[in-house]
């Protein structure tokens, strides 16, 4: 089993602050989620003047390489793109080839197919994730790994092993992070973690994210992680709803902290159209 395993239940590090050496899972809900991550990775790369190594299973290199460019908008076209059937790989080899052309790093993301690939705690899957981590992990060596495992079709105890025999998992980049407020994308079901102060100076912001869901079915707004939160930020979130032109949706107020639900009790939006409050657990 690799080092430095992940503990599940830890938070999810940033895809952008990835860095040489680790090894993380992307365990994926739906299309949006991996779409985020992926791309992210992938063109965070590509600035940096990174190879990219992309590993499939289940379709020809070829078909991959065109997804990628169609479906992820990845800007390709210089050749820093190798995209290999997993079973030809000899990632030792792919790597240091890489870094002799010039290469500042390497980057590697590979899609799991467990048919072919083998169920997690199995052997084919340890061999083939203990041979990743150590082709990225070697010391010196500014190389990173993304593995793609879509988590609908892991049971707990699977899941569990995918996690394990990673440094960590990854997840999508704030898209604001000011050190006051940090407002982080979720995706099933669609919406937004706020962390941190909601004040006078991060009020732009957050109306700014919001508005990117006006036409959402329904929105989450996962508030666990706010310590403040004054009026006018209590306002902009009820009038989330009230901007939209989706009929009969639902804003989801999850896991207030106590002094937002006296606040919005106070202010009699407890009753407003469409808004559900979630008591923090």
């Amino acid at each position: 089993m690799a080092p430095e395993q992940a503990r599940s239940g830890e938070p999810a590090t940033p895809v952008g602050e990835m860095r040489a050496g680790d090894h993380l899972c992307l365990a994926y809900v739906n299309h949006e989620e991996r779409h985020a991550v992926l791309t992210a990775f992938l063109n965070d790369g590509l600035r940096a003047g990174h190879a990219l190594v992309y590993l499939v299973d289940a379709e020809p290199a070829g078909a991959a390489e065109g997804r990628l460019r169609d479906g992820f908008g990845v800007a390709l076209g210089d050749g820093r793109l190798v995209v290999l059937p997993t079973a030809e790989a000899d990632l030792d080899a792919v790597i240091e080839s890489a870094l002799a052309r010039g290469h500042p790093g390497v980057r590697v993301t590979a899609e799991a197919s467990p048919a072919l690939r083998g169920w997690p705690g199995s052997e084919r899957f340890t061999v083939f994730e203990d041979a990743v981590h150590r082709a990225v992990t070697r010391p010196g060596r500014p190389a990173m790994a993304l593995c793609q495992y879509d988590r609908r079709w892991f049971a707990g105890g699977h899941l569990r092993e995918v996690e394990d025999h990673h440094g960590g998992r990854a997840g999508a980049d704030a898209v604001f992070d000011d050190g006051v407020l940090t407002i982080v994308p979720l995706f099933a079901p669609p919406g937004l973690r706020l962390s941190g102060a909601i004040d006078e100076s991060t009020l732009p912001a957050l109306v700014e994210a919001l508005r990117d869901f006006d036409d959402a079915a329904h929105l989450c707004l996962d508030l666990s992680g706010l310590d403040f939160c004054d009026l006018d930020g209590l306002r902009a979130l009820i009038r989330a709803n009230q901007t939209s032109t989706v009929l009969d949706r639902q804003v989801i107020l999850r896991s207030m902290p106590g002094c937002m639900e006296l606040m919005l009790r106070a202010s009699g939006w407890d009753t407003a159209p469409g808004i559900v409050a979630e008591a923090a657990v």
